[in-house]
């Protein structure tokens, strides 16, 4: 079906269509209102109310659904559950399929048995776009596979503030990798056809726009974000994923500058479907139109609150669990507060999405189309993302890899819980059951044992992540070991829920890293956490690190293939990982942010953005201008080779960097602008090439125009430097 086609269809299907219809389209119910319960918990498995979710077609004609209602379901109960909602929606009178949403933001995560991915902080240290798109791919397969053709995915948020309880959730906090990886991972997710087909899924942009940089780190509190910065840092990213056709966007749950984001025309209106020219439809976050008048206080009530939201600019309700909404919006069109010109154009993009999604004519799969579910080769291709996303931190005396033979204590409350490789988002949201789905895949003990030998490990897991109970146990054990890793970081969470007063890794595990140090025995520290946690207390008692971030479900046998030298890591930080609670700079801050300038308490991270280590080396030469003058359509070509120096393959990404010299805004020192990943022998060299343009080097000034201003320019890539200038 062409994209004409659609239109005219859309169009027909409008003009057919009663107010009440109209809004029933603009309303999207959480599937837990329809599930039958016994003391207030859903039944497992689930089972449908059959009569309230008739009565909501009948009676509010209500056009999308979303969640899980808890706890992940088999792959046979959500194909019934999505064949069961399709055919009493059909039974209307437009026969209008319902559109499904769920997050599975790192594979179908709410199905039981679906591959988890790493999350996307994880993804995003691989600097791989290629495997991220196949990542994503996979994904929208094993989603179709459930009937579902809807994911609220992917996150463009900036991970900038490192307390924030979702930065696990972003691609970091770099606005070019986030804009190159949500891309990719966007061509994974839809395609590359006008219509989304049967193995392919509609994405979902999260959170439009500046959500993840409140002030006091904590989710959903309040931001102060200039309108320059918005545009400089937290608006690129939606442009381009728009730009690639993006289908459907979520809103920003919090406030800028005292304005709730559900309550900004000049963001929802003016900049997404103006500016930008984003054609598919803003939904809503959960229940943040009620949270206008429950937490934001600007309007006084549920009535107000819709009037206020659907005229800024949202299209779809995600009330989430009553029919307020539907009720309120009808008034409101009967008294003239909201117009049907509004309506109408909120209706169309919504079906325009049905249509896309095709399910107008496949309202429900075909079982028999989806054989690759769970399959050898998913799994397969999760372990190798896995490996490619973990990142060696430090590795003093060439510690690792471990020899055959070398016996181990593993110890640490990460060592046994799936819920830590995981993290939020798994079979529930909190990720609070993962221990016992999961509990198939090997942890990082089992796996540990597994490669190294059951007779060259002990465990102890010498405290827990709040408490410090059992550390006599593991210091006890010690003495037999050759090495002692020790698995520290955090347990699962999401969300609210993940707020935290302190960026200083837990007290418990500080006392037991320092405890086990104390033996004598070398120190690895794998660390499983979802921000970077602060360890520059314990850091120099280890003698390497291990960040894993999220792994997922291949986690523990990544770590395990990791320390024998199986795998050679190749990841990178996708953020500045800081020395201290009050130090939380990223890595493009201002020169009066450096040590130069603030000598006390400048810029000085654990570690920065980019570094990864590997078990071979890497050596860069002959960086190579083909002009030194950049001119208005005529790109730069960058030209560096990269040598493998060491004695074993390994994968290099290699960064491009460009620093603005002089600028009418205060220039970053630095900001990252192109990047490789290349895998070399022992020995072996390759040229990259890079093109930048000048749009590429601009910047938004005072007026919020872009705009790139003449003058000199240094680029940086593997600590060597070239001068240019633009004209």
């Amino acid at each position: 079906m062409s994209p004409t086609v659609i239109d005219k269809n859309v169009s027909t299907l409008l003009s057919k269509m009663t107010l009440e219809e109209k809004v029933g389209q603009m309303t999207q119910i959480s599937v837990e209102a329809f599930l039958k319960t016994a003391n207030g918990v859903p039944v497992e498995p689930h089972v449908f109310d059959e009569e309230k979710l008739r009565d909501a077609f009948r009676k509010y004609k209500i056009g999308s659904l979303l969640n899980v209602g808890g706890n992940a379901q088999t792959l046979a109960l959500w194909r019934t559950r999505i064949e069961t909602i399709q055919k009493l929606a059909l039974q209307e009178r437009l026969k209008i399929p319902v559109l499904y949403g769920i997050d599975a933001i790192r594979g179908n995560n709410y199905t039981l048995d679906a591959v988890l991915f790493p999350q996307q902080i994880a993804q995003a240290a691989s600097f791989n776009v290629v495997m991220a798109a196949r990542a994503a791919e996979v994904a929208a397969y094993e989603t179709r596979a459930a009937f579902i053709p809807w994911n609220f995915s992917p996150v463009l948020d900036l991970g900038r503030h490192p307390a924030w309880p979702r930065i696990w959730e972003t691609y970091g906090e770099d606005p070019y990798l986030v804009k190159e990886m949500g891309n990719a991972v966007i061509r994974g997710y839809e395609g590359n056809s006008a219509i989304i087909d049967r193995y392919h899924v509609a994405s979902c942009l999260k959170h439009y726009m500046g959500y993840s940089m409140p002030l006091s780190g904590h989710d959903r509190t309040p931001a102060w974000i200039p309108e320059r910065e918005l545009r400089e840092y937290f608006l690129p990213q939606f442009a381009s994923a728009i730009n690639q056709g993006a289908r459907t966007v979520m809103v920003n749950s919090g406030e800028i500058n005292g304005v709730p984001v559900h309550a900004n025309k000049h963001i929802l209106t003016d900049i997404l479907k103006g500016e930008l020219g984003f054609e598919g439809f803003a939904v809503s976050d959960w229940q943040d139109i009620q949270y206008l008048y429950q937490r934001h206080k600007v309007a006084a009530d549920n009535k107000e609150a819709v009037m206020i939201a659907i005229n800024a600019g949202i299209d779809m309700s995600m009330v989430p669990t009553d029919f307020t909404f539907c009720d309120d919006l009808i008034a409101l069109v009967k008294e003239g507060k909201v117009s049907m010109s509004r309506i109408d154009d909120a209706v169309g993009r919504i079906l325009k999405v049905k249509y896309e999604t095709g399910l107008f004519d496949q309202p429900v799969g075909d079982a028999k189309d989806y054989p690759l579910f769970n399959s050898r080769e998913h799994n397969r291709l999760n372990y190798e993302l896995a490996a490619e996303c973990i990142t060696l931190l430090k590795n003093d005396d060439h510690l690792l890899p471990l020899k055959k033979g070398t016996k181990i204590l593993v110890a640490g409350p990460s060592a046994t819980s799936m819920s830590a490789l995981n993290g939020g988002w798994a079979r529930n949201w909190q990720g609070t059951n993962s221990n016992e789905t999961e509990k198939g895949k090997n942890n990082i003990l089992k796996a540990i044992s597994s490669v190294f030998g059951p007779e060259n490990v002990v465990y102890s897991a010498g405290a827990t992540f709040t408490q410090a109970a059992g550390i006599k146990d593991a210091v006890s054990k010690a003495p037999s070991a050759d090495v002692i890793v020790l698995c520290i970081g955090e347990d699962s969470y999401t969300e609210t829920p993940g707020n935290i007063d302190g960026l200083t890794i837990s007290a418990s595990q500080i006392e037991l890293a320092k405890a086990l140090a104390a033996t004598g025995k070398p120190v690895v520290y794998v660390l499983t956490e979802g921000r970077p946690r602060v360890i520059s207390e314990i850091e120099p008692l280890s003698k390497a690190v291990l960040q894993t971030y999220l792994l997922g479900n291949e986690g523990g046998n990544v770590v395990a293939d990791v320390l024998a030298g199986v795998i050679n890591p190749s990841g990178k930080l996708p953020y500045t990982y800081p020395r201290y609670t009050n130090s939380l700079t990223n890595y493009y801050h201002k020169y009066t942010e450096s040590l130069e300038f603030d000598p006390a308490a400048g810029y000085n991270p654990q570690w920065e953005f980019g570094h990864g280590l590997s078990y071979t080396s890497f050596a860069y030469s002959d960086l190579k201008i083909k002009s030194s003058e950049l001119r208005v359509g005529s790109p730069l070509t960058i030209s560096v080779t990269v040598k493998n120096t060491g004695k074993v393959v390994g994968r290099e990404t290699a960064l491009l960097y460009v620093s603005d010299l002089v600028a009418s805004i205060t220039p970053e020192v630095k900001r990252l602008r192109g990047f490789q990943k290349v895998e070399l022998k022992p020995g072996e060299a390759r040229e990259l090439t890079f093109r930048i343009t000048s749009e590429e080097l601009s910047f938004i000034n005072n007026d919020l125009r872009r705009v790139t201003e003449p003058g000199a320019f240094r680029l940086s890539i593997g600590g060597l430097h070239a001068p240019f200038n633009f004209h």
